[in-house]
């Protein structure tokens, strides 16, 4: 049986749960309580069906179809469990920005130059940034996860308390982005947290922020490279790259309690480089007192910290992934690739 075909079965088994109710939820098996922690979390599956249906998102018999196949995987809870490691910057930077990868990203713009250029004058993003981000998050398509979706976000909508909140809005846009694809929701593969394709975008970004190349079809972020460019390009300028900015320059200053303040604040374009000024950072470079700027430090080698101020354009990158380090790992890799592509 062809892939087509194959697809087109999957979606007609989906069309039809639509359409019937000849399906008897098993609650009783599937049920996990949860703590809500926050007024729009539900509890268990019954309060989420019922969620799904008055809003419209799917019918009876869809959540039916999706609950009776739906799978629990412990080796997701698992993983989730894990102990965070916060690496500092020398050893990240190790660990991420490869000669490997620079020279892979090299050759996947040599093979979808035209796209690539293409999408870097439509959005203003440079090449090299498009390139570095399906580097970090995939290595160019070669590592982007087997899990299927479904299960990975049924499990963790469910069984994992302290994230509830968001894996229960994102299996509600992953029916909504199944419907519009016309796709059965157990076709999809990912990470084990749900994210998919060359990009790693959640359903939540995809049904958002992921574009056809070609402008004719639902976007194929898992097969088409020219989807996935232009997904990331897309991305970013709806996040508000500006053309021809830089990312961030080194800065310098002698810390003390109102800088240490600013640093570990959430991270957001909040200070001017004027206000950084009045508070005792020095900058290298000549940037427009009015200019809003992120203050953050980076420990470059054992026990040395460098300060660094990020532009409007490394925060967008950070809206891509909420890492400092990813950032700059992103910077360094886009260098690398931009040394060898012009």
């Amino acid at each position: 049986m062809n892939r087509k075909m194959k697809k087109y079965l999957f979606y007609l088994l989906w069309l039809v749960a639509g359409c019937t109710s000849d399906y008897q939820i098993e609650t009783e098996q599937k049920q996990v309580k949860l703590t809500p922690i926050q007024d729009d979390v539900c509890p268990d599956i019954n309060c989420f069906n019922n969620k799904m249906i008055s809003k419209g998102v799917a019918t009876q018999s869809q959540l039916e179809y999706f609950f009776n196949r739906v799978n629990y995987k412990d080796s997701i809870i698992r993983v989730m469990n894990k102990p965070g490691t916060s690496n500092p910057w020398y050893i990240f930077k190790k660990n991420n920005v490869s000669s490997i990868t620079i020279r892979q990203g090299i050759n996947f713009y040599n093979k979808n130059k035209l796209v690539i250029n293409t999408v870097s004058k439509k959005t203003g993003v440079p090449p090299e940034y498009i390139l570095a981000i399906l580097g970090m998050e995939t290595r160019y398509g070669m590592m982007m996860g087997h899990e299927n979706v479904a299960d990975s976000l049924y499990t963790l909508a469910f069984y994992y308390p302290r994230r509830a909140r968001l894996f229960q809005k994102e299996l509600e846009e992953f029916f909504l982005m199944s419907q519009e694809a016309n796709r059965d929701p157990f076709t999809y593969k990912g990470s084990f947290a749900g994210a998919m394709g060359y990009p790693q975008f959640m359903p939540s970004s995809y049904r958002k922020w992921a574009v056809s190349y070609s402008g004719n079809d639902f976007p194929d972020i898992w097969h088409k490279e020219e989807d996935a460019i232009a997904s990331i390009g897309n991305y970013l300028q709806q996040h508000g790259w500006q053309r021809g900015e830089g990312v961030y320059y080194p800065v310098s200053l002698n810390i003390n309690p109102q800088l240490q303040t600013i640093i570990t604040e959430e991270t957001s374009l909040k200070y001017s480089v004027g206000d950084l000024k009045s508070k005792g950072v020095n900058f290298f470079n000549k940037l427009p007192d009015n200019l809003k700027v992120v203050l953050f430090k980076l420990e470059t080698s054992p026990g040395s910290d460098s300060y660094f101020v990020g532009l409007n354009n490394f925060y967008t990158i950070w809206k891509y992934n909420n890492s400092h380090l990813y950032v700059m790992a992103i910077e360094q890799i886009a260098q690398g690739i931009r040394k060898g592509i012009y």
